[in-house]
């Protein structure tokens, strides 16, 4: 893994393609992907950012949200994770990541299309972190379709279960719970603002996401309580492989950045950190890109 405390050009810090075709199945896992993506796992180091917090992160299991969930743990947080079962592989590797830090770790193996299932999930997290004061909705679903014919109403409304449903459905059960002080954090993508051709459904979701968070803000800076938006470029996760992107974009997923490669989980940790930690006690409602030097405007 990247060496992250010492100069250097951050174009040449990580893997860049052409990466080898890797189809497997959704919802894919991260230990099966060449290269295998960086989450912090061995180079996030915490400053104590979070110490005392208490974190439920949806997609907890690779990507984004593990990064995120191993950054919280290291910067003090105790962690829930949701996951869909057929991740367990990799969620039990972060929970022990978790453990190793000496934090709680909250297994939540489940299905958020399922509303009566998101609801228990708070209720669980609540129940076995004695509260809760980051609230991280990440996870999603993205399956490219080569032409609008091709989008069935089944795939149209997984995409907006997953995405959207959740997002509310959990929002809906675990704000009222949250303390000032406590932060919510959105993932959309920069899908959002660039919607590629073959991702109709994912794309549609990703702007709601930006418009229900920023509107959810709006309610929730009443309580004291923060709600801001992630906006990703392209980053090298399990999501892209398993149905995300055809094959042939797989490799060369991320060479059209400004970096020439693709992001590594671990680069875009410490926005949600400080999203989540006192240091953005002034940010709320914002939409923050993480794009490769696309933009999101």
């Amino acid at each position: 893994m990247a060496d992250r405390l010492t100069l250097q050009d951050p174009r040449d810090q990580y893997p860049r393609p052409p990466f080898p075709e890797q189809p497997q199945p959704e919802p894919g896992l991260a230990a099966r992907m060449v290269p295998e993506p960086d989450h912090g796992e061995t180079s996030y180091t915490g400053s104590g950012k979070l110490v005392g917090r208490r974190a439920l992160i949806t997609g907890g299991d690779s990507g984004i949200g593990r990064a995120t969930a191993i950054a919280y743990a290291r910067e003090g947080a105790d962690v829930a994770i949701s996951y869909l079962p057929s991740e367990g592989s990799d969620a039990d590797e972060v929970i022990a990541l978790i453990e190793a830090e000496g934090r709680r770790a909250v297994s939540l193996p489940g299905d958020i299309t399922d509303e009566a299932w998101c609801r228990r999930m708070v209720e669980r997290a609540l129940a076995q972190l004695d509260g809760l004061d980051i609230l991280v909705i990440n996870a999603g679903h993205q399956q490219y379709r080569e032409d609008v014919s091709e989008v069935s109403t089944d795939d149209f409304d997984r995409t907006l279960k997953t995405n959207l449903y959740a997002l509310h459905w959990i929002a809906q059960a675990a704000t009222p719970h949250m303390s000032p002080g406590s932060a919510v954090i959105t993932t959309a993508s920069i899908q959002a603002y660039e919607p590629s051709a073959i991702l109709l459904d994912y794309a549609t979701t990703k702007a709601g996401i930006v418009a229900y968070t920023r509107a959810l803000a709006k309610q929730l800076i009443e309580n004291g309580v923060r709600a801001n938006v992630v906006a990703p470029g392209p980053f090298w996760t399990a999501l892209q492989p398993s149905g995300g992107q055809p094959q042939e974009k797989v490799a060369h997923f991320g060479e059209q950045s400004a970096f020439g490669r693709p992001g590594q989980p671990v680069e875009i940790a410490p926005l949600y950190v400080l999203l989540a930690s006192q240091e953005g006690s002034y940010l709320t409602g914002e939409v923050f890109g993480a794009t490769g030097g696309a933009g999101i405007a």
